[in-house]
């Protein structure tokens, strides 16, 4: 197959990590700007910080070769998901940010919290980690070619 009729499969076809960028933009368009200036650098830095370590986190758990580490790190990106959320509620709660624009983003959260959960579902699901360090999955290795026995070593290493 050609390269022009080949589709990507990688990063950007993940919904997860597509809908987790939707919810930054929107956080950094519509939150952002509405903060007063005295909360421009605390408040800002700390929502734009959280916000996108969702879908950065999402990413990098995508780029890590065991599927459970990919897990571990949507766990991240669902806390930091649940810290904007907790960003967003105390701006609409100081009036920094209008009602509807906050219900709008946290139904937003709400849907990106389903999508992660069912991400790390199939993640569990269809990668068990077999293959991971300490699994008990692990294929294991045969224990008798390193017999202790002496008349296993009686040709190698002759008595003097």
């Amino acid at each position: 197959m050609s390269e022009q009729g080949a589709t990507h499969k990688g990063l950007e076809s993940l919904l997860a990590w597509k809908k987790s960028m939707l919810l930054a933009m929107r956080v950094y368009q519509e939150v952002i700007p509405s903060l007063p200036k005295e909360e421009k650098w605390a408040m800002a830095s700390q929502i734009r910080r959280a916000t996108a370590s969702v879908p950065a986190n999402i990413a990098e758990g995508y780029g890590r070769f065991y599927y459970q580490e990919g897990v571990r790190f949507c766990y991240i990106a669902r806390g930091s998901l649940e810290e904007v959320r907790t960003y967003l509620t105390l701006s609409r709660d100081l009036n920094y940010l209008d009602s509807e624009v906050c219900a709008s983003l946290l139904s937003d959260i709400e849907e990106m919290r389903k999508i992660l959960g069912g991400y790390v579902a199939y993640l569990k699901k269809s990668k068990p980690g077999q293959h991971e360090p300490g699994s008990p999955l692990n294929i294991k290795e045969d224990m008798a070619v390193y017999s202790a026995s002496e008349a296993d070593w009686e040709d190698e290493f002759p008595a003097p």
